[in-house]
């Protein structure tokens, strides 16, 4: 099966790659390329280049001080098993489902800080997260099956679920509603944000039947800014879009390892431009599809011994806000629009961060 999946990785040749028409660098500093990771690999023009990966804070450029030799202040251990993240305030946080907590890093002070809750918000199994704009933070927990919601400051609020009702694998929000991926009953719950009460499920339980938006293993869901909602379904080998109120509108890819296809699609993120960045755990890569479902591209390849590389890849986040943090990285000639964030599940590199670059300026 592996030799299977490697040689899947085959399908991802130069014809699919020649659908850029976009250079992303200037073309006047090619001897840079012999020291920066760039996908797709020349000839081709660059569009996604791989700027750094860190599993701890000591990789994020952290160093022992004084204050900490007299405080005692020990350095966080490095992340474990990681699956989802999210990105808010200049913090990247990661959920770490061996620790069964939240490894929290500070990109301005180079530290990470561990976010487990005692009592009612007592994590157990921690796997996917989201932020909303006012800091409260939704956390999917596998092990007590619920929602669990925290305010700016880590405080417990509420949870959302009983006892064996969902398996809550992702979870989403809107300005007024929660979308909870259920893997228990193979469908997105739809909460009211202001009371918490079921609305409605995606696909709906009085749906016609037919093949089209059914679920079977709704693993992770993603937002974009067009009033559409992606969902990753490991069980189908596909990922499902739907509109806002769970009306079925395609499905991208399907089963297989030719190009497009997906042995098990687990994180999805949407850009500002309806571009859908889809992780293959199987595979080990990221597709990335038009708005209109079209394959593109991909990037990353299994394995540890290659910049940009991932092992396990489970989730990834498309971030416009905390470009600033990763700049120094970029190679001489390039410049980003935004940043492409995908978890390792295993392997020294936990979180890889890479960048799309915007074309170059007309002279």
């Amino acid at each position: 099966m592996i030799f299977m999946i490697k040689r899947g990785l085959v399908w991802m040749s130069g014809s699919c790659l020649l659908l850029w028409l976009l250079a992303g660098c200037a073309a006047t500093k090619p001897a840079a390329r012999t020291s920066y990771t760039f996908f797709p690999p020349s000839p081709d023009e660059p569009r996604i280049q791989f700027l750094t990966s860190f599993s701890s804070d000591a990789e994020l450029g952290r160093t022992r001080t004084f204050g900490d030799f007299i405080t005692g202040q020990q350095p966080v251990g490095s992340l474990v098993k990681p699956y989802g993240l999210a990105l808010h305030g200049g913090k990247i946080y990661v959920c770490d489902t061996v620790g069964s907590m939240i490894q929290v890093f500070d990109l301005n002070k180079h530290r990470a800080a561990y976010f487990a809750p005692p009592g009612e918000g007592k994590l157990r199994t921690p796997i996917n997260l989201t932020i909303d704009a006012d800091g409260t933070r939704y956390v999917a927990d596998t092990g007590r099956n619920q929602v669990v919601i925290y305010d700016n400051d880590g405080n417990f609020l509420s949870a959302i679920g009983k006892k064996d009702e969902m398996k809550p694998a992702d979870v989403a929000v809107s300005t007024n509603r929660i979308y909870v991926g259920d893997m228990l009953n193979h469908v997105v719950r739809v909460y009211s944000k202001a009371d918490q009460q079921l609305l409605f499920t995606i696909p709906a339980a009085n749906s016609a039947a037919t093949n089209a938006g059914t679920l079977y293993s709704p693993a992770n869901l993603a937002l974009d800014q067009n009033g559409r909602l992606l969902v990753s379904d490991v069980g189908g080998f596909v990922v499902q879009v739907y509109d806002l109120d769970g009306k079925y509108l395609r499905t991208l890819g399907r089963q297989g390892l030719a190009p497009g296809s997906f042995a098990r699609p687990k994180g999805v993120a949407v850009d500002h431009q309806g571009r859908a960045y889809v992780v293959d755990a199987a595979t080990q890569v990221v597709q990335i599809f038009d708005a209109e479902g079209r394959l593109l591209m991909y990037f990353g390849q299994p394995g540890t011994s290659t910049r940009g590389q991932l092992t396990l890849p489970a989730s990834i986040k498309v971030d416009y806000d905390h470009l600033g943090y990763f700049q120094k990285y970029l190679a001489p000639g390039c410049q980003c629009d935004y940043l492409i964030l995908v978890t390792s599940q295993f392997g020294p590199n936990k979180v890889s961060v890479y960048g799309f670059l915007k074309k170059p300026a007309t002279p």
